[in-house]
């Protein structure tokens, strides 16, 4: 098997479970050395636990890979920092960010709390921008001294991001802004030798089975021995490893849904029609208009439904 990642430092954030537990395992086969971060908290980021982190990295050594645990919270900027230096002490560079920690705590609007909004965005959102602030500063530092590192980050959204999905005001608005900051540092970062792109997995998590009744109709099923288990987090992470490696240099502010076997190309907001005229609308004239244009099912939505139904089908 040819090792893509071979000589590759890597930070995987909330890595301890689920979709970062499968990358990091996967990256490591793939020659990467591997800082496992994860608070070890429950799945609304209050504890911790330090085993799970702990318990990764005790498999990828016994695999022959090499990692070092750490327990540091994304949510706080200056212990992203020391994320971010534990990979310089332990292994003397670092190369790829994967920022995929995060936490749940739904609610409808009307009763969302402001501690609900702040922890929720503080992991998702904050923490995603303090670990890439911190390694594009290093990346960028280094590039000065010709030392090019080729960075990569991939931020972890979701289709209650890219989508909408109900009683997740607070997660949904993280993860659309977290695409779109892979899309902005990008920009920001391509000089310097840095990739920068989004995935928006479909698997089974604490997330979506413990926490999220909603799909945990559809993820939760027991799947038939000798089937392939669409929802299986381990489905992530080759399309993390790939866009980790020196093969995706010409991949730049992407997103991407993955799930399954498949990969979706995804794309933002953009337009699909318009009305005009060269004077001011009168409201109720331009009201008609836009009906017209919205009868046509030009902004006909996706739902996270029809996504789990096909990536069952696919």
């Amino acid at each position: 098997m040819a090792r893509l990642l071979e000589g590759k430092v890597a930070i995987i954030t909330g890595a301890g479970r689920g979709i970062g537990r499968e990358e990091a395992l996967l990256m490591a086969k793939h020659g990467a050395k591997v800082v496992v971060n994860d608070l070890g908290a429950h799945f609304d980021g209050t504890g911790a636990d330090q085993s799970p982190a702990q318990q990764v990295v005790n498999e990828i050594k016994a695999g022959g890979g090499e990692a070092v645990a750490n327990g540091e919270s994304v949510s706080d900027f200056k212990g992203a920092k020391r994320i971010v230096q534990c990979a310089l002490d332990t292994f003397g560079k670092l190369n790829i960010v994967i920022n995929n920690a995060g936490i749940l705590r739904d609610r409808m609007i009307f009763n969302m709390g402001e501690e609900d909004w702040d922890a929720v965005i503080g992991v998702h959102l904050k923490g995603s921008f303090n670990m890439s602030r911190h390694a594009c500063e290093y990346w960028r530092e280094e590039h000065k001294k010709g030392n090019v590192l080729n960075g990569r980050i991939v931020n972890t959204a979701s289709d209650a991001g890219l989508l909408g999905n109900v009683g997740q005001t607070n997660y949904g608005a993280a993860k659309a802004a977290v695409a779109l900051m892979a899309i902005v540092m990008d920009a920001e970062m391509q000089k310097y030798g840095v990739c920068c792109n989004a995935i928006a997995p479909v698997a089974r998590t604490r997330l979506t089975i413990d926490a999220t009744p909603s799909t945990a109709a559809f993820m939760g099923k027991k799947v038939e021995e000798g089937k392939f288990d669409v929802f299986d987090p381990r489905n992530i992470a080759p399309l993390i490893a790939w866009l980790s490696s020196d093969d995706a240099k010409d991949v730049h502010g992407e997103v991407f849904r993955v799930g399954g076997g498949t990969v979706w190309l995804m794309q933002g907001w953009h337009s699909v029609g318009k009305v005009g005229q060269k004077a001011t609308w009168e409201p109720a004239a331009l009201g008609a208009k836009l009906k017209a244009e919205l009868a046509k099912g030009l902004t006909a939505k996706e739902n996270i439904g029809a996504i789990m139904a096909e990536a069952l089908s696919a």
